[in-house]
């Protein structure tokens, strides 16, 4: 099955009703699949055919950077005349390691590739010939294809880059299970956090700048156990909890918790496996207000489990720097089949809001239908 037929103005959405999206294989009739939107909003597809589509960095110029992961690849898609749909697409490098995780700033791409930092510079203006990349950093661990990878520039200016633990449970080597943060001018790095197993992403608030990040929990101990975590950093330095606590209080059986560590508790604990890899505060104001600054997550979903869950987009909304309620945007999962894996978020420079989808390979944008109504009112 293939996403390539599909017609270019997906669904509009309807709260609790199920949009039919049609595809076809050659010429044997498939079955439709279901795709939920919240009520107001609308999804088309941007782009596709990108492989496992990871990490997004948006361009200064609107261009949309797509990291891969098995496919080596950094793809740039460019919407020309502004309709939502790409135009053009170039291929900024391939034959990389595992470069999932980049990051745009001052007109330069970010990528991190094994054991080190490349910089393409003025991007924007050689994307048919980006050139040969600079090296700007080579002190990251190497073993990435089992430490999976985010990254993005901190309001300090610093490159920050989570590190993954290599392993299901174990006590990881620093800087293994940790944020690092990067002087890209110096080198100099800082730890910010470590006792962290897979940062699937992080992000600032708009308001307080803080920072917020997405953990998936360990594996095998069972459908429901334990929660996926949404963390906040209050102090440099701060110990999650892995391996030794996962999520608030499941303790693990394998390793002992030495007992001089202080472990910061979650902000907030997801449902088991739906696999947060992507946390984004969405800086728009084409959404309603009730959007506006709040934190979307990407819920990749949950391979393991014996009845699949996440597969969707939810926004949580932060009352007083507090999670208050979780509420589900865009749902893939239809049934028990998931027609779409999220990955990561990104606003779009219309306000709108680009979508991975490291399943099939695309990119969706999510929008709202009718920006010029009053947009302080809910749409529930």
């Amino acid at each position: 099955m293939t996403f390539e037929n599909y017609p270019k103005q997906i669904f509009i959405g309807l709260s609790a009703i199920f949009v039919q999206l049609i595809y076809s294989t050659a010429s044997i009739a498939a079955e439709p699949v279901m795709i939920t939107v919240s009520k107001g909003f609308g999804l088309t597809l941007f782009a596709s055919d990108l492989g496992d589509a990871k990490q997004l960095a948006l361009g200064s110029n609107g261009t949309l950077f797509v990291g891969s992961y098995k496919e080596g690849t950094i793809t740039a898609l460019v919407d020309a005349n502004q309709d939502g749909r790409v135009d053009k697409r170039y291929t900024i490098a391939k034959g990389l390691h595992y470069p999932e995780a980049i990051a745009f700033k001052d007109g330069d791409l970010y990528v991190a590739e094994d054991d080190r930092v490349l910089r393409f510079v003025d991007i924007e203006s050689r994307l048919r010939r980006p050139g040969r990349p600079k090296e700007v950093y080579d002190r990251l661990p190497g073993n990435t294809k089992k430490s999976k990878r985010a990254m993005h520039f901190g309001p300090d200016g610093k490159l920050y880059i989570a590190i993954g633990s290599t392993c299901n449970v174990c006590e990881p080597e620093t800087p293994f299970g940790s944020i690092i943060a990067i002087d890209v001018n110096t080198g100099e790095s800082e730890q910010i956090v470590s006792g962290v197993r897979k940062v699937g992403a992080f992000d600032w608030s708009v308001k307080d700048k803080e920072l917020w990040f997405s953990d998936l929990s360990r594996d095998w101990m069972g459908d429901n156990l334990p929660p996926d975590e949404i963390n906040k950093v209050e102090t440099v330095g701060s110990h999650y909890g892995f391996p030794y606590i996962h999520a608030t209080d499941v303790i693990e059986p394998a390793y002992d918790k030495p007992e001089n560590l202080k472990v910061v508790a979650p902000q907030y604990e997801l449902p088991a496996h739906v696999a947060p890899m992507g946390l984004h505060f969405y800086r728009g104001e084409q959404f309603p207000e009730r959007y506006r600054n709040q934190m979307f997550v990407a819920e990749n979903g949950s391979w393991n489990r014996s009845s699949k869950v996440g597969y969707q987009i939810v926004m949580l909304e932060i009352e007083d720097k507090q999670v208050v309620k979780r509420s589900t945007v865009v749902s893939f999962l239809d049934g028990e089949f998931p027609v779409a894996r999220p990955h990561s978020l990104i606003t779009a420079p219309d306000g709108g809001m680009y979508i991975s989808d490291d399943f099939k390979g695309n990119i969706y944008r999510l929008y709202y239908k009718n920006p010029q109504k009053n947009q302080s009112q809910d749409n529930e």
